[in-house]
């Protein structure tokens, strides 16, 4: 199958975007939402050991990951894409992300290592690494550290479409986001 052939790429980033930070006791007076998900919401036998594990682990090691919305999983499963994680996280939210919000295991953005190249004229760090996994293909990239550089940069590099989708690290993903990423796909992403 050719790269035009192919569903378009989503790289999705997890901090920000998944988990929500940063705002003010103003912004947020309340707080952040938090969700109960896996075993805990579900009951122990809804799960498998395994999943079970992976939620222990992931609630042991971040407590921000209950402000992590479940509804997610089938929004994003239900857009006409290729997930692909492209965190930090790396393999990790396979582990600790995937089992919370009901996505199965996606592949991963292995990143290089850092080089003199990495926020040359503000571009970030993961911009180049992205246009190279995506090889030609169509993608979209949600993060909430994209720059005017990054797209500047990636409309003079890239031959296939791309969308660099901003979120609000605030907020996460909103409705607004979703219905952004869905029109642009129909659109023929």
């Amino acid at each position: 199958m050719t790269a035009s052939a192919q569903r378009p790429l989503l790289f999705l980033d997890v901090d920000g975007p998944l988990i929500p930070f940063g705002a003010t006791p103003q912004q947020r007076p309340d707080g952040y939402p938090t969700y109960r998900t896996g075993a805990s919401a579900r009951g122990a036998e809804a799960w498998g050991a395994e999943a079970r594990g992976a939620q222990a682990r992931a609630a042991g090691a971040n407590p921000l990951l209950a402000r992590i919305n479940p509804e997610h999983g089938p929004r994003l499963r239900a857009l006409q894409c290729e997930l692909v994680w492209a965190t930090t996280w790396m393999a990790e939210a396979n582990e600790c992300i995937a089992p919370r919000i009901g996505l199965p295991e996606l592949p991963v953005v292995t990143w290089p290592e850092p080089s003199d190249e990495d926020g040359r004229g503000g571009l970030h760090w993961k911009t180049r690494a992205l246009l190279d996994r995506a090889a030609g293909r169509s993608f979209v990239w949600v993060d909430d550290e994209i720059t005017d550089a990054d797209r500047v940069w990636v409309a003079a590099h890239h031959q296939g479409r791309a969308l660099l989708h901003r979120v609000d690290p605030r907020q996460g993903l909103t409705d607004t986001d979703y219905a952004a990423l869905a029109a642009w796909l129909r659109a023929g992403g």
